[in-house]
């Protein structure tokens, strides 16, 4: 579908690549394609920030930059302008349509080598130039090709970059111009998010795609090349996946932004007496409030201790009791549909990191109106994406407490146990870890 929207899509180096051109190549990186559509509409991002969830950090691609390339193997050093560290700037703008400008710091004056080659590694241009220390500027002009590298050499150290041609044409001859020298640092709009963002395989990242006024996160931990589609559609049944069935059970489902719920809480299992223990025996076991299965069936789905949820696994962001296909929410996850629904705190704000009753309005746009279910006077309820929460209470000490006054429910973090509420009085949103000891409600997340 997006094939052609590919097509122009625009690399952003956050790294010197440190490549060594004729023999061993470039060091090991990780390409993430950004794109967004609204249902099934192409949507033209705005900017894309990427935060570190795991080391702190983040870094902004401004449109049309589209791919953030990570170097995974060395991490990020700090430029330090005015020590011993040859630098080359990232060209902009990147990719090329005519020509594009490039910036090399050089500690020392001294001479310079400069080569441009392909990505067979065959020299394109090789140069070089009497360069004072500081700041010098650079033309050039690609000719056929779609991929280049410009290395700098200094006193047997090299600094390279990755430039896209977007316009590639065989008739084209490739060429390089010496602009001068600058007497200021580049105000080059990556530089100073590059000296502060840092990634190893396995982090868990953030995105927020911004687009016409609004917001849309997701979250990965990626290991290789990846292409992310930002959803901008909600409050509408999952595009693909209006319905699931999973235990004998049809659940409707529900787009908030780049997470597809499913619309009701999970209901899977069989019910067994509160006097009765949750176990480990290969049956999904349920609690129903008031051991009453009426309940479970028609009103707000199981009751769940942590374990029992997880199936007795510690995996966070896992499948858990979830249909095939789909997860346990893990921390993060809240954090992110917590940050779309709020009309003040929006995704990766760090309000979401505390504890206790949190944003301004999200717990009420997030439970279901009126007080058919929820207790007078249900505070700041507007169900305003669908999510629909219910007041299903919790199981605690062999008694059942809050239906009508509660909803309490799950994430998959293993060491906190994380839970969210929402109350009949609160338009807030609670977070809380530590409920190992409760049975709660489990809401599905698409994987």
């Amino acid at each position: 579908m997006f094939q052609s929207i590919m097509k122009t899509k625009i690399f952003l180096s956050i790294l010197a690549l440190g490549l060594i051109v004729s023999a061993i190549g470039q060091k090991p990186t990780l390409e993430l394609t950004f794109t967004a559509i609204d249902s099934a509409s192409y949507v033209q991002l705005d900017s894309i920030k990427v935060m570190n969830h795991t080391q702190g950090g983040d870094t902004v691609l401004y449109w049309p930059d589209t791919i953030l390339v990570l170097d995974y193997q060395v991490g990020i050093t700090e430029i330090n302008n005015e020590g011993e560290n040859l630098q080359v700037f990232q060209n902009y703008p990147n990719p090329v349509t005519d020509q594009t400008t490039i910036t090399l710091y050089v500690p020392e004056k001294d001479k310079v080598g400069v080569m441009i080659s392909d990505m067979l590694g065959r020299k394109v241009i090789n140069t070089e130039r009497m360069l004072e220390r500081g700041y010098h500027s650079f033309r050039f002009a690609p000719g056929g090709g779609e991929i280049f590298f410009f290395t700098a050499y200094w006193k047997a150290t090299s600094s390279s970059i990755k430039i896209l041609n977007a316009v590639t044409s065989a008739d084209r001859t490739g060429s390089l111009e010496y602009l001068g020298s600058l007497s200021t640092e580049p105000h080059l709009k990556s530089v100073s998010n590059v000296q502060s963002f840092e990634f190893n395989l396995g982090d868990e990242l953030l995105y927020i795609g911004y687009a016409n006024g609004l917001q849309s996160g997701m979250q990965a931990s990626p290991e290789t090349n990846e292409t992310y589609t930002l959803q901008f559609a909600t409050n509408i049944p999952c595009p693909g996946t209006p319905t699931v069935t999973y235990e004998g059970q049809v659940y409707n489902t529900i787009q908030i932004f780049s997470q597809c719920w499913l619309k009701e809480n999970l209901n899977a299992g069989i019910m067994i007496q509160s006097t009765q223990p949750q176990t480990n025996n290969d049956t999904i076991e349920k609690y129903c409030m008031g051991d009453n299965e009426y309940y479970c069936n028609n009103i707000s789905g199981g009751l769940y201790f942590w374990n029992e949820m997880m199936k007795y696994t510690n995996e966070p962001g896992g499948q858990g009791i979830c249909p095939e296909g789909w997860h346990i929410p893990d921390d993060l996850d809240w954090q992110i549909l917590e940050g779309a629904v709020d009309s003040e705190y929006k995704i990766g704000n760090t309000e979401w990191e505390s504890y206790d009753w949190r944003g301004t309005d999200a717990g009420g746009n997030l439970k279901q109106t009126g007080t058919t279910y929820w207790e007078y006077p249900n505070t700041g309820a507007t169900d305003a994406f669908g999510f629909t929460a219910l007041p299903g209470g919790y199981f605690v000490g062999n008694a059942f407490w809050g239906p009508g006054y509660k909803g309490y429910f799950w994430s998959s973090d293993n060491a906190a146990k994380f839970y969210r509420n929402m109350d009949w009085d609160q338009a807030m949103i609670n977070k809380n870890p530590g409920g190992y000891a409760t049975a709660f409600s489990v809401r599905c997340l698409k994987d």
